[in-house]
């Protein structure tokens, strides 16, 4: 893989092919219309979208597929009750390129992930800091 220096989503929307810029478009309007407020960042050198300081979701597009990220096993049972017709591992949902973005799908998956987060980021907050020892 080239060495990318991506300094917005704009510019790595811009280095895909036409395909899948054109999904991965459609995919990030689905995510400000899920999560109102939703900061766009690159982490990873990957479009990601944080929440009150907080990256909630990634997503990136391949050869053939595209693909959001983190989406764990909770959420994915939480959204089907049959199993989800795209493959899925460690944290991945993958997307072919052929067929229609799942607008619903990814809007539901936007939001549990927004509450998922918005729930880590309460209880690290509740966790006791540990003592810092000082020379004496």
């Amino acid at each position: 893989m080239a060495k990318t220096n991506f300094k917005s989503v704009d510019d790595y929307l811009a280095t895909q092919p036409q395909q899948v810029r054109d999904l991965l478009e459609q995919v990030r309007a689905i995510i400000h219309k899920a999560l109102p407020g939703v900061e766009e960042v690159i982490s990873y050198q990957i479009p990601a979208f944080k929440l009150d300081g907080t990256t909630v979701l990634y997503t990136a597009g391949w050869k053939k597929h595209y693909s959001l990220y983190p989406i764990g096993e909770s959420i994915l049972a939480n959204l089907a009750e049959t199993p989800l017709p795209y493959e899925t591992s460690k944290g991945t949902i993958r997307f072919p390129l052929n067929e229609p973005v799942p607008a619903q799908l990814i809007e539901s998956i936007a939001k549990a992930r927004a509450l998922e987060s918005a729930k880590e980021k309460e209880q690290s907050a509740k966790k006791p800091k540990k003592a810092v020892k000082t020379g004496g």
